[in-house]
């Protein structure tokens, strides 16, 4: 069973997160993270910076992966995931950024794409922990519903549910392209550590059916129920439809001195 551990917003689940980065930075100065983009982990990565900085910590050896990219975006566009990345992350944190990758959404080179991300993972020696949103659609990555649970890094095309989530980033929803390429569901799961967080009564839904729904392809979040190591962070109102919510509080509060995120 995933770890569900019920904070009261966004900023408390962001200093739980950067000190599960720092816990692993310490056990592995070269630690390899994934990396999500939206607005929901961005309480985590500024925690992050904050702890780095007061705290002087060495983070020039830790690589990085984004989770995906928009297809056909350049990438000095403000909204691709390669600038949104440095911008929100690799910048604040003070990562290097030759050791923070992004899949190539470049056209010329989209039919190799994916088999070339998936294999510079294998070469980094896989992902340590990776942080993960989840979309209204229960998209993680930019799996849509119907995406394989063994699916790799791969384009796919996205849904216009998500196009007009993610339009608020554009002028308008036509400027949101139709294509991207994502980290498949088989690709998280190799990861060690998922961490989910998710925030709001808009995400309840979604975060009850990765929970404690069926595994299904129709919900790409509930792949984190075949995962050994899973950790979801959510408020209240997104904990809001969870059937134990009050089992998940009494092991979160129970837990031992020992035990780390």
């Amino acid at each position: 069973m995933a770890e569900i551990v019920i904070v009261e917003n966004a900023d408390a689940a962001g200093e739980l997160v950067s000190d599960a980065i720092l816990s692993l930075v310490t056990r592995k100065p070269d630690a390899v993270l994934g990396l999500a983009t939206g607005s929901t982990p961005l309480p985590s990565y500024r925690a992050l910076a904050a702890k780095v900085e007061s705290r002087a910590v060495d983070v020039t050896r830790i690589r990085g992966f984004a989770l995906d990219e928009y297809v056909g975006l350049p990438v000095e566009h403000p909204e691709s995931y390669r600038s949104v990345i440095t911008k929100e992350v690799v910048e604040p944190v003070g990562l290097t950024p030759e050791l923070v990758q992004v899949p190539n959404g470049d056209l010329a080179t989209i039919q190799t794409a994916g088999d070339d991300y998936e294999a510079a993972i294998v070469e980094a020696g896989g992902i340590d922990l990776q942080i993960l949103g989840i979309g209204r659609t229960g998209h993680v990555g930019f799996n849509e519903p119907g995406s394989s649970l063994a699916s790799l890094t791969r384009t796919k095309t996205l849904t216009e549910q998500t196009r007009r989530d993610n339009a608020r980033f554009f002028d308008s929803i036509d400027e949101v392209p139709v294509y991207c390429i994502t980290q498949g569901l088989g690709t998280i799961l190799r990861a060690r550590h998922l961490v989910l967080l998710a925030f709001g009564e808009a995400k309840a839904d979604v975060i009850a059916a990765a929970v404690e729904g069926p595994v299904t392809a129709s919900q790409p979040g509930s792949i984190i129920q075949l995962h050994p190591h899973t950790t979801v962070i959510v408020d209240e109102g997104a904990a809001s439809k969870l059937v134990n919510i009050d089992y998940y509080r009494h092991v979160w509060a129970n837990r031992f001195d020992w035990e780390q995120l």
